[in-house]
């Protein structure tokens, strides 16, 4: 599309480094378009504050703020956390499932409004960038779409702080902190900086450096305990209380934090094909996913974990590359809906110094049957059935072995 016959463009605001420049930038360099700037909250809490006047300021005609905090925990992070999906065994997507739901209603209001475009603020080099235009194509699919990072000629974070100083543009960041971070009622990722090399420990006993919790050296030396209460694989009661997503989430959140649970420091794959280092604060999301883990194990035959757990992997990856508004994700998840019909109990955890330990769990639907399982004497279990068992399960070897041996001999 011509740029001069762009008026009106939605942009994806957040406050932070990119899009507190990319107002004027549009303005600049779009014919002084209209720019109406939206915030999907999912959680970010006081970094929302003072962001219409900022936005205003800089040359947008309105902020909309849209909460969504309830809708992405119980559509995007259960479903995902039911999934048992993980990315590469560590990141638990915080950022990864944030991305398609802001992108949907920034869509929604793109259209709603008249819009002729719709601006990120996401690099070149990241999976944001897909992840935001993967959702924009499945509910606006003619909507052009702008990318300032592809198109201008700034290199750096620092060049992008040049810009905002001499644009006078205010930063609640400094060039010694300057961190690239995403923050959700999730999680908190950390990037950039010195954490770009891994030889370099991350700094968690530095002041300011964890904001959702402390490190495990620093965590009490009591533990806490905690049942959480599942039905049908959602998380519906704590120590006995019912919570909404939301509530869950925070709550958990608190307690994992001051317990020092859910850091995750990595090299992760990104979707462009770099290996990317982050540490991410995901104290609520941790205790979630092993909780959920431990209730599916007295509560699903082996055969269908086994299965679940092979698409636990290609779910993370779906989740992790954009891809929620596909129907394989959606063919996937239905598959997981029906694994969660008998996930319905109480886990007890024990939170102490970062880890998470079991405690004790319990399931009307449970499969596990103490009289079978026992190592005590018992009335339900021949256990010289077994031997006919062994023997033609092992019968594959034993025919291997003698006819080798009889290659041998010859």
């Amino acid at each position: 599309m011509d740029k001069k016959n762009i008026k009106k463009v939605v942009l994806a605001y957040s406050g932070g480094l990119d899009t507190s420049i990319i107002i004027p930038w549009l303005k600049e360099n779009y014919n002084n378009c209209e720019v109406i700037a939206v915030s999907g909250d999912v959680g970010q809490g006081t970094e929302l504050d003072g962001l219409e006047e900022k936005a205003i300021k800089t040359g947008a005609s309105k902020l909309i703020v849209c909460d969504l905090k309830e809708e992405f925990i119980q559509d995007y992070v259960y479903p995902t956390v039911q999934a048992g999906a993980i990315y590469e065994n560590r990141y638990m997507l915080g950022t990864s499932f944030a991305r398609p739901i802001i992108a949907k209603r920034i869509a929604e209001i793109a259209l709603a409004e008249g819009a002729d475009a719709i601006c990120h603020g996401c690099t070149g080099k990241g999976n944001d960038q897909v992840r935001f235009e993967l959702a924009i194509k499945a509910f606006a699919p003619d909507m052009h779409i702008i990318a300032p990072w592809r198109e201008w000629n700034l290199k750096s974070r620092d060049q992008e702080i040049d810009y905002a100083e001499a644009h006078n543009i205010p930063l609640k960041i400094n060039r010694e902190t300057n961190y690239s971070k995403d923050k959700n009622i999730w999680h908190l990722s950390h990037e950039g900086l010195d954490l770009e090399n891994p030889a370099n420990e991350p700094q968690y006993e530095k002041p300011g450096f964890l904001e959702m919790g402390v490190s495990p050296i620093d965590a009490p030396d009591k533990p806490t305990y905690i049942t959480i209460h599942f039905e049908k694989g959602i998380p519906t009661m704590l120590d006995g209380k019912t919570l909404n997503g939301v509530e869950m989430v925070s709550a958990l959140n608190k307690l994992g934090g001051e317990n020092g649970i859910g850091l995750a420091d990595l090299v992760e794959n990104r979707l462009v094909g770099m290996k990317s280092r982050g540490v991410y604060e995901t104290p609520g999301g941790a205790i979630l996913y092993h909780a959920h883990e431990v209730l599916e194990t007295i509560t699903i035959d082996k055969e269908t974990a086994r299965i679940k757990q092979y698409l636990s992997i290609k779910f993370a990856d779906i989740v992790y590359n954009g891809q929620w508004y596909t129907p394989l994700r959606e063919a996937l998840s239905a598959f997981v809906n029906e694994t969660q019909k008998t996930v319905t109990g109480d886990v007890t955890l024990k939170l102490y110094k970062g880890n998470i330990i079991n405690a004790g769990v319990t399931s009307p639907y449970t499969l596990y049957d103490e009289e079978v399982a026992t190592f005590d004497e018992d009335d339900v279990y021949d256990q010289k059935d077994s031997a006919g068992f062994i023997n033609l399960f092992g019968l594959p070897i034993k025919v291997k072995a003698k006819l080798d041996q009889k290659r041998n001999n010859k």
